[in-house]
């Protein structure tokens, strides 16, 4: 059988065989990012995304100069032929303020005894600062239930950066149910780095509808869990920081999940960890020991969910005098005053995606104080909350 290659499709045709014979790349890009990631006082977590598969590093320094070269290596081989990348500078000093850019080489070929690279693309340098618990004051911002509206994240962004922050808070469901790579770029990882996440920490606080989707499973790759869990605590200045995973709202056994949600036992395995957090050092020791839950414990609905995260950790929490919880999930802003008898401790419920519903919440710690402000998206403020030593 003989056919006719038409002149345009035979000058289409040779070119691509000519970039397979001399294994030619057209370039590679930074499609996402860098965005920082699990901060700390002597680390911190570098995460970039790009169009073709890479080895990559960071290259950092102190001063003006980036003169160390950070990677990513397991089981003794250096990260290569992927796309999401994702390095810890470690060794640094509290409080310190660094400099930075992320690398990547693409990968053409890799076979098993040959390996062709082709070129690089590097980010802008950018800074960050490494967290402190030896500081006097800290400020923290705190968005949830944003629910893909992008123009709400951008005009609570807008009205937080009226003043100082040094980590933000994604107090879950800034997603709906995830289906694929895009969704994660365009509502979250693209608009945070633009807005903040290049030079100031975000912690993903996972929501109920991130739990939801073909891709849920995947998100784990594109944020920084330490030890693989959305649950941890950290220290920044007077406050201690404690980030829960509350889960799915519904029992396991509801027919939306079709036998493939596990959520009770994993708020189980929660709230074992949580029994040593509470009579951790620095849980004990530090002057203010904040929670960020997306669903709120009290204050919610009678919902499964909600239910058993207040059965196994609210006992939990009101031992180990908890100062303040913030929470979603509602999508109605609200502040819980202390309930003798339900919680020690006032629970603040942040807003929703609408128009004068949603809210960008800021709090600012001392050692002798917080001071929480609740700010609607047309600027007006409607909810603040002290807590004194």
């Amino acid at each position: 059988m003989s056919h006719t290659v038409r002149p345009k499709a035979a000058f289409l045709t040779a070119i691509v065989s000519w970039c397979l014979l001399w294994e030619v790349s057209f370039g590679v890009q930074i499609t996402a990012g860098p965005y920082l990631q699990c901060p700390g006082d002597s680390s911190m977590t570098i995460v970039w995304i790009t169009d073709s598969n890479c080895t990559s590093w960071v290259e950092y320094g102190s001063g003006q100069t980036l003169d160390q070269k950070a990677i990513a290596s397991h089981h003794g081989l250096i990260d290569a032929y992927q796309r999401i990348h994702k390095i810890t500078l470690s060794g640094l000093k509290p409080g310190t303020e660094y400099r930075y850019r992320a690398v990547s080489k693409e990968v053409v070929v890799f076979e098993p005894y040959k390996i062709t690279f082709g070129e690089t693309a590097a980010s802008e340098v950018s800074t960050f600062t490494t967290l402190d618990s030896r500081r006097e004051a800290v400020s923290f911002v705190v968005l949830n239930d944003i629910h893909e509206n992008n123009a709400n994240l951008t005009g609570l962004m807008k009205i937080a950066a009226a003043q100082p922050f040094e980590l933000v808070f994604l107090n879950g469901d800034i997603l709906g149910h995830i289906e694929d790579e895009t969704q994660i770029v365009e509502h979250v990882l693209r608009p945070c780095t633009d807005l903040f996440a290049a030079r100031i920490p975000m912690v993903y606080v996972r929501g109920n509808h991130e739990t939801r989707g073909k891709f849920a499973r995947m998100l784990p790759d594109y944020v920084g869990l330490e030890e693989g869990r959305f649950y941890r605590s950290f220290d920044h200045g007077p406050v201690h920081f404690v980030v829960m995973d509350s889960g799915e709202d519904k029992a396991d056994s509801d027919k939306e999940y079709y036998g493939l949600a596990d959520f009770d036992q994993y708020r189980s395995e929660q709230q074992a960890w949580l029994e040593k957090e509470i009579r951790s050092e620095a849980f004990r020791k530090a002057a203010f020991r904040v929670a960020l839950i997306h669903m709120p414990l009290y204050g919610s609905n009678d919902w499964h969910g909600p239910i058993d995260c207040q059965t196994k950790w609210g006992p939990l929490f009101n031992e180990g005098k908890l100062d303040l919880m913030i929470s979603g999930h509602t999508h109605q802003y609200r502040i819980l005053e202390p309930e003798e008898g339900k919680h020690g401790y006032p629970v603040v419920i942040g807003g929703g995606p609408k128009a004068k519903g949603a809210v960008v919440i800021r709090v600012e710690a001392t050692k002798t104080t917080l001071n929480l402000t609740m700010t609607r998206d047309d600027g007006e403020v409607v909810g603040q909350y002290r807590v004194e030593k």
